[in-house]
């Protein structure tokens, strides 16, 4: 007579695989925030000049700033108050839903610089509509000239590639101190700013006056200057003696170091 086996699965080898499956589970949770979001873009401006597309995150001008004219106004819901400014985004025009004004092949990447407001009225800016409003070089790299100006998207937050390292520009004047940073790599946006001066050899935290704008109640002059910064991804760099103590207001002073 024939003997029945039956074969009793090993208790710790099911531990170990439901502890491997939810490992694969967090880790792909984790790169969930960059897929492939949905929004519709518009266009302001012509072939502006730079100085005139600094808009509401406070920057300069985008090439002082290191972005070119890729730039993109965000609506309500993408811009947070200022945290989304130096943000890099990825966007690409919906051509299954557009084929007639998207380009098949259109993709480019663009620096949040820009706030497109509310009209609260259904308008395209207004919460909770995810709204790029580009630069005109940046949105006739996804759509085709002679549309109505408005498109739907594709898009996915990416981080930044920067030539050169971080720009601090001194602004104020007098024991006034704010300080623009500029040419962010990695996530791109600033979460928390802090600086340590020659004299008093601590860390003192900053505040977001506006957009990449930070403020310190500081006196800083005649005194060189050191920065923390931490980003959305919560990356931390600090930038060691980047600004000499015979610094001015309305000079800039790049880093030897850069996020990536």
């Amino acid at each position: 007579m024939a003997k029945i086996i039956i074969l009793v699965p090993n208790v710790l080898f099911w531990n170990y695989l439901l502890l491997f499956l939810g490992i694969v589970f967090q880790s792909v949770q984790c790169r969930k925030p960059n897929h492939w979001r949905s929004g519709h873009a518009t266009f302001y401006g012509q072939n502006q000049a730079p100085a005139t597309l600094g808009g509401a995150c406070g920057f300069d001008n985008t090439i002082h700033a290191g972005f070119g004219v890729h730039t993109t106004a965000l609506s309500t819901a993408m811009f947070k108050g200022g945290q989304a400014c130096g943000a890099c985004y990825q966007v690409r025009c919906d051509y299954r839903a557009d084929p007639k004004w998207c380009l098949r092949s259109g993709s480019i990447t663009v620096t949040a610089t820009n706030f497109c407001p509310p009209n609260n009225h259904g308008g395209w800016c207004d919460p909770p509509r995810h709204h790029f409003d580009m630069a005109m070089p940046s949105f006739f790299r996804i759509a085709r000239r002679g549309n109505e100006g408005i498109v739907p998207v594709l898009y996915k937050k990416v981080s930044c590639r920067r030539r050169g390292g971080v720009r601090f520009t001194m602004k104020g004047q007098g024991n006034f101190n704010m300080v623009m940073i500029a040419n962010v790599g990695g996530s791109g946006s600033v979460k928390a700013a802090s600086l340590r001066s020659s004299k008093t050899k601590r860390w003192v935290s900053m505040s977001r006056n506006w957009g990449v704008n930070w403020q310190s109640n500081t006196d800083l002059r005649n005194q060189g200057i050191s920065f923390r910064l931490t980003l959305v991804d919560g990356k931390t760099k600090y930038f060691y003696n980047v600004v000499p103590s015979s610094w001015n207001f309305g000079q800039t002073f790049s880093s030897r170091n850069q996020f990536f």
